[in-house]
C-alpha cells in the first residue's frame, strides 16, 4: 500500500478529531484571506481614513499573534481544548455577523481584534491536538491541516467579489480613490474586476455604489457556524458535555484495542516527559517553567532557530502575498492591473496545491529533506527573478514555484523540531507564534522599504530573508546534533549507574545465599 496500515488505523480511531481540526483550519482560511478585498467598503462604512482603516487590520493582526502566544494554556485537558475551539469558533460567526453593523472605526477595530484573537487560540491548539494525537505520525497530517488553510484562503475572495462597491462611496478625492484602488487590488487575492486604477478618474457619481459588502459578512458567519458545531458535536462524542452524557462508552474494535494497548506505555512516558518539561503550554508558562533550568543550551536554541525560521519563511509568505501586486504594476514590469492581479491568486493557489503534494511527500521523506529541499528551491527562485527582473513570464512561473517552495515550509518544521525535543517543551507554542510575529513584521518593513528604496527591492529584501531562514536552519541542524549527543550521554550514564546497581545486589543475594552454608 501506498499509506502505512498501522497509519491508516490510527487515522480511523481518530478521524472524528482530525476532520473537525481541519474544518476549523479551513474556517481561519477564510477569515484570514477575507478582510482584504472589503477595505474599501469598511472604509464607506465607517467614514475613516486610508491610516484609520489601516490600523485597524493591523489591530486584527496583533491580537492573533496574542491569541497564538496564550492558546497552549487551554491545551491541559481535551475537554479545555474544544471548549477553547468551540467558543472561539462561536466568537469568529458572532463577530463576523456584526461587522456590517460597526459604523465607527473604532468599533470595528474592537471586532477584528476579537475575532484576530480568538482566530489565535483556534491556530495554536489545532496545531497541538493533531501533534498530542498523531505524535511522530503527524507530519502528514499536519500537512493536510495546513492545506486546507490554503485552501480557504484561496476560496474566500471568491465568496467577497460579487459585494464589492467598485466606485467607492463618493466621499473621497479623486487621489485618494486612486489610492483607496490600488490597495485594495494590492489586498485582493482574486483577480481585478474590470475596472482598475486608470478609472479612478472618471467621474463618479454623486453618491457612488450602494455597497452590498454586507451580505458577504454574513455569508462568511453563515460559512462559519457548522465549525462550531462539529467542535459541539465532537465534545457530544467523547462525553464531555456534562448534561448530555451517554450511558456507555463505545468499543473498540481489534484493531483499535491492539493499537490503544501498544501505545499505552509510550503515551504515559510522553505524558510524563511533556509533564517534566512543560509540555505544550504556552510560551509564558514555559519562561517561567522551573523545571527547565537543568536542560541544555541545544534545548532552548532549537526552539529559538525553529522559531527563526518560520519567523523568515512565514514572513516572506505575508510580504509576498501583500506586496507581488505592487511590484508587478511598477516599473521595469509595468504590468496591467488587471493581469498583476492574478499573481497573489497564483501564489495563493500554488500554496494550496504544494500543501496538497506535501501530505504524500511527508509519508515518503523526513521533515528535515524536504525542509531542506523547500528553503533550498525558495532561494533558487528568488534568486532567479531577480536574475529575470524585466521578464513578465518568468514573474507568474516564479511566483508559482516560491508559492510551492514555501508552502510546506511551517508544517516540516512542526514536525521536525516536535521529533527533535522528542515531544517535550513547548515548540508548537513558539513556533505558532513567531510564524506570526514574522509574517506581521515583515509586511511593515517590506513594505516600508519599498515605499522608499522602490519596487525592485521588493525581490532584494525577499532573497535577504530567504538567506536568513537557511542560516537559522543549518543553525538548527547544528544544535540537533548537539542534542543528540547530549541525549546519548544521559542515557550512557543512567546505565553506568543501573549497572552498579544491579551488581550490588546480585552480591547481596549471593551473600545471603552462602550464610546458612557458613553456619
Amino acid at each position: 500500500m501506498f499509506v502505512d496500515e498501522r497509519i491508516v488505523t490510527l487515522f480511523k480511531r481518530n478521524f472524528h478529531h482530525t476532520l473537525t481540526y481541519w474544518s476549523v483550519f479551513f474556517s481561519f482560511g477564510l477569515c484570514i484571506a477575507f478582510l482584504g478585498p472589503t477595505i474599501l467598503d469598511l472604509q464607506c462604512q465607517t467614514s475613516s481614513t486610508l491610516s484609520q482603516i489601516t490600523w485597524v487590520f493591523f489591530a486584527q493582526q496583533f491580537c492573533l499573534l496574542i491569541g497564538s502566544s496564550i492558546g497552549g494554556v487551554f491545551k491541559k485537558t481535551l475537554f479545555s481544548a474544544l471548549a477553547a475551539l468551540f467558543v472561539s469558533a462561536l466568537v469568529i460567526s458572532v463577530i463576523f455577523a456584526i461587522i456590517p453593523l460597526c459604523n465607527n472605526v473604532l468599533l470595528l477595530a474592537i471586532a477584528m481584534a476579537v475575532s484576530g484573537f480568538a482566530m489565535g487560540i483556534i491556530d495554536t491548539i489545532a496545531n497541538i491536538q493533531l501533534v498530542t494525537i498523531y505524535q511522530r505520525d503527524s507530519a502528514v497530517f499536519l500537512q493536510a491541516l495546513h492545506f486546507f488553510i490554503g485552501f480557504g484562503a484561496l476560496v474566500s475572495p471568491l465568496i467577497a467579489d460579487p459585494f464589492l462597491s467598485e466606485t467607492g462611496c463618493g466621499n473621497h478625492t479623486g487621489n485618494e480613490t486612486e489610492v483607496m484602488h490600488h490597495f485594495r487590488n494590492l489586498l485582493r487575492n482574486s483577480p481585478i474586476a474590470e475596472h482598475n486604477i486608470t478609472q479612478s478618474h472618471l467621474p463618479h457619481h454623486e453618491g457612488g455604489d450602494e455597497s452590498n459588502v454586507h451580505y458577504a459578512f454574513w455569508i462568511m458567519a453563515l460559512i462559519n457556524l457548522p465549525v462550531p458545531i462539529a467542535v459541539l458535536f465532537l465534545m457530544y462524542r467523547e462525553q464531555l458535555i456534562p448534561f448530555c452524557q451517554q450511558g456507555t462508552p463505545r468499543l473498540l474494535d481489534k484493531d483499535e484495542l491492539s493499537m490503544e494497548n501498544q501505545q499505552g506505555a509510550e503515551g504515559s512516558d510522553v505524558e510524563q516527559k511533556e509533564h517534566e518539561a512543560g509540555g505544550h503550554g504556552d510560551i509564558f508558562s514555559c519562561c517561567r517553567n522551573d523545571n527547565l533550568r537543568g536542560l541544555p543550551v541545544s534545548f532552548f536554541m532549537i526552539h529559538i532557530l525553529g522559531g527563526m525560521v518560520l519567523f523568515m519563511t512565514d514572513g516572506i509568505v505575508g510580504a509576498y502575498a501583500g506586496f507581488v501586486y505592487t511590484y508587478g504594476v511598477s516599473p521595469p514590469m509595468s504590468l496591467p492591473h488587471k493581469t498583476a492581479g492574478y499573481l497573489a491568486s497564483i501564489f495563493w493557489a500554488a500554496i494550496t496545491v504544494g500543501r496538497l503534494v506535501s501530505i504524500p511527500l511527508s509519508y515518503r521523506f523526513q521533515p528535515v529533506r524536504l525542509l531542506m529541499f523547500n528553503l533550498a528551491g525558495a532561494i533558487v527562485t528568488v534568486l532567479m527573478l531577480l536574475i529575470f527582473y524585466t521578464s513578465n513570464t518568468f514573474l507568474f512561473v516564479g511566483t508559482c514555484l516560491c508559492g510551492l517552495f514555501l508552502s510546506s515550509i511551517f508544517p516540516c518544521m512542526l514536525a521536525y523540531t516536535e521529533d527533535i525535543l522528542d515531544y517535550q517543551g513547548c515548540a508548537t507554542s513558539v513556533l505558532v507564534t513567531s510564524a506570526g510575529m514574522g509574517e506581521m513584521v515583515m509586511q511593515v518593513l517590506v513594505g516600508s522599504i519599498i515605499q522608499t528604496e522602490g519596487s525592485y527591492s521588493f525581490l532584494l529584501c525577499g532573497m535577504i530573508i530567504a538567506c536568513l531562514g537557511f542560516i537559522f536552519f543549518i543553525g538548527l541542524l547544528l544544535f540537533h546534533r548537539m542534542h543528540r549527543n547530549y541525549l546519548s550521554g544521559t542515557t550512557k550514564k543512567s546505565g553506568m549507574v543501573e549497572e552498579p546497581a544491579a551488581e550490588q545486589n546480585g552480591s547481596a543475594k549471593t551473600e545471603q545465599k552462602e550464610e546458612p552454608g557458613s553456619s
